[in-house]
């Protein structure tokens, strides 16, 4: 499995911006990981929030972030970053970074081996 560390997390007035950030080591030598951003509101279940195909020449979004997240990769740096504008109070949640040993993505939990631990992002109105 893949390890993967968030940060980027905080709070923020409506309207404004954050950039996530998720860090990864370890894994299969040679892997390709399709990377992944999740969330997970208070009494929610975990959502699909936007993934990145291992070449990062191919993103996917939820509709609810579409126009307003943008999803990267260095793969150089090991990291996937996870900008985010125009931010709504619903998009308070905690934040996960998830990985899976493929080149495609999936928008499945359930799909991907490896999670971080997680960062709160909060937007008050």
């Amino acid at each position: 499995q893949v390890q993967l560390v968030e940060s980027g997390g905080g709070l923020v007035q409506a309207g404004g911006s954050l950039r996530l950030s998720c860090a990864a080591s370890g894994g299969t030598r040679g892997g390709t990981y399709a990377m992944a951003w999740f969330r997970q509101g208070p009494g929610k279940e975990r959502d699909f929030v936007a993934a990145v195909t291992w070449s990062g020449a191919y993103q996917f979004y939820a509709d609810s972030v579409k126009g307003r997240f943008t999803i990267t990769r260095d793969n150089a740096k090991n990291t996937v970053y996870l900008q985010m504008n125009s931010l709504k109070p619903e998009d308070t949640a905690v934040y996960y970074c998830a990985a899976r040993l493929t080149t495609y993505y999936s928008d499945e939990a359930h799909d991907y081996e490896s999670w971080g631990q997680g960062t709160q992002v909060t937007v008050s109105s």
